[in-house]
């Protein structure tokens, strides 16, 4: 168990236990709310914002300059609060750290500067200073002064557009993918470059005119070209040059390439006091340019990783799993952890993602969310469940990966909120962060994040569009997650035990009332029986996965918590009858 102010949490679970009968119902206190209290008046917002800031100077990608530099910031910060290189640790060190290093197999891409004029304009359309997502991702220098070449419709960007423009020799402007625009243009048909405008609409354009997606193109060995995405603003502008006549322009582009680079990724673990070998993984990635895409999770993280050091030097708490923190490169990193060593990997009890969490949501709009792992919402979306705009797809039963956690981190966050008006929601499974890796694993995994940003991947995601104030909501729900699952005895089991119960007897009596108004709408009771099954079916597994809360194993008491808790939402789920 952890330790409170010289307090055991003991005192206050069995109170919760007492004050709620053991029953679902009532304003029972959360198992963690002395963790949560704890956690929440050592961290600081601030400290998590001021590493966004220094991360958000960098263009990251592995291997270049600012991604090297992001990481060597974060084993500073790691140092200084605590941690030791595990080179030199000893066994009585509980805080270790380590920079894994690996070559990479291609050279590391880092943009110096750039820009987009056209011919007889005194200034540029476009600039690296003030649009730095503009020279896509695997793009070469031009020569010194730069190029000057007619420009050409290429429309669509499709081959037959390509060929009737004959765009050897020209500069390309298509509305479309600038990956496969560059294929076909430079690559198939001798252009000179590439420009490219494709913008989804919950960017909203037409509003944020200035605002460039970063993109990427495959790397031309041969032809060391470039291309260059466009804004809103600046795809119209050229149109309408092109409209008035024949338009040349001249584009400069400068980038560093660094040969036999070395990807690297910080590890960093609290050894857990009694069983080191389980652990609960948190992972935030570095890579990509923007302050909420990823230096937010990057930020919340590391003062996550101070946090918990204070703690435990302090003698509040005393984690009996182990927790570890990895920062590297998105999905890579994570990936490698877990596969590279089988017996670690068996240890891994659950994973969190945090990716884009610190985003001040009235300027980008995005909200606060927990994707859940792949539960029936992934099924059947329907009532307050939505997919964002990111974008997902329907799943099928098979899918499916019923779970505590979901409700457990869900349980954390609306704690957090509950001091502060935080907004809290959740969207079924679409994957693409960090997560993935645990899911594919068959490793409990959650993202947390937030959308729909209207900064997505754009320069306008810049450090003025990140909160402290949310860094710290989503770092305090991060971190009390992983220190009670790493501390769980037998009585806070069995409260997040009443907790998931409840979750499963509220998500069934919804349902139910969504069926029966599905049914007066022209469904079959057979095909709304099927989503009540499903969804009873999801919360038993769920339930039984709960054995593995308590440290050292389930008790007893545990595993009667438990089936008393699959009894209750089974009779729930008897009761809810269609006539």
């Amino acid at each position: 168990m952890y330790f409170v102010s010289g307090r055991s949490v003991l005192f206050g679970l069995l109170a919760f236990l007492v004050a709620s009968g053991c029953q679902t119902s009532g304003t029972a206190p959360s198992p963690t709310n002395e963790l949560s209290e704890l956690v929440r008046q050592a961290y600081e917002g601030e400290r998590a914002f001021q590493t966004v800031a220094f991360l958000d100077q960098h263009v990251r990608w592995p291997g270049n300059e600012g991604f090297d530099a992001s990481i060597a910031h974060v084993a500073q910060a790691l140092k200084e609060a605590g941690y030791v290189e595990e080179s030199v640790a000893t066994s009585s060190d509980r805080l270790t750290f380590r920079v894994e290093k690996y070559p990479m197999n291609r050279a590391a891409w880092q943009p110096i500067d750039a820009s987009l004029q056209i011919e007889g304009d005194d200034a540029p359309l476009l600039s690296f200073e003030s649009n730095r997502n503009m020279l896509a991702t695997n793009s070469y220098s031009t020569p010194e002064g730069g190029v000057l070449a007619q420009l050409i419709d290429g429309r669509d960007g499709s081959e037959e557009q390509l060929k009737a423009a004959n765009v050897s020799g020209k500069i390309v402007l298509v509305e479309g993918q600038i990956s496969r625009a560059f294929q076909r243009a430079v690559t198939g048909f001798g252009a000179v470059g590439i420009l490219a405008y494709s913008l989804p609409e919950y960017l909203q354009p037409e509003k944020n005119k200035h605002s460039i997606q970063f993109r990427s193109i495959s790397v031309d060995e041969e032809a060391k070209s470039w291309g260059i995405a466009l804004s809103k603003n600046a795809f119209d502008v050229l149109k309408a040059a092109l409209e008035a006549g024949p338009v040349s322009l001249r584009v400069t582009s400068e980038v560093h390439w660094t040969p036999d680079a070395i990807e690297q990724t910080v590890v960093a673990d609290i050894r857990g006091d009694l069983v080191p070998d389980e652990r609960f993984v948190f992972s935030a990635h570095v890579q990509e340019p923007g302050a909420n895409d990823n230096a937010s999770g990057v930020g919340a993280q590391t003062e996550m990783a101070r946090v918990a050091a204070e703690l435990l030097r302090h003698g509040k708490i005393n984690p009996k799993r182990s927790i570890t923190f990895i920062w590297g490169d998105e999905i890579r990193s994570t990936g490698r952890y877990v596969s590279q060593d089988s017996v670690r990997k068996e240890g891994i009890l659950w994973g969190m993602s945090l990716d884009m969490v610190g985003e001040n949501t009235e300027k980008t709009g995005g909200t606060f969310l927990i994707e859940k792992m792949p539960d029936p919402s992934a099924i059947w979306t329907r009532g307050t469940e939505s997919h964002t705009e990111w974008g997902g797809r329907p799943l099928e039963k098979k899918d499916m990966t019923p779970h505590y956690f979901n409700d457990f981190v869900l349980n954390r966050a609306l704690e957090q909120a509950s001091t502060n008006g935080w907004v809290v929601k959740t969207n079924p499974y679409e994957g693409g962060s960090d997560h993935v890796p645990f899911l594919r694993s068959g490793i409990p995994g959650l993202l947390l994040w937030h959308f729909t940003d209207q900064f997505y991947h754009t320069d306008r995601d810049r450090i003025e569009m990140v909160s402290a104030d949310e860094l710290e909501n989503v770092g305090v729900t991060a971190l009390v997650s992983g220190i009670a699952l790493a501390s769980a005895d037998r009585i806070s089991a069995q409260g997040f035990v009443l907790e998931v119960q409840k979750a499963a007897t509220e998500r069934l009596r919804m349902e139910y009332a969504l069926s029966a108004e599905a049914i007066a709408a022209g469904s079959t009771a057979e095909v709304e029986t099927d989503i009540l099954d499903t969804w009873a079916e999801w919360y038993d597994a769920a339930l039984i996965s709960a054995q593995d809360i308590e440290v050292g194993g389930p008790s007893a008491e545990l595993q009667q918590a438990i089936e008393d808790a699959r009894a209750a939402v089974s009779a729930m789920r008897s009761e809810l009858v269609f006539e």
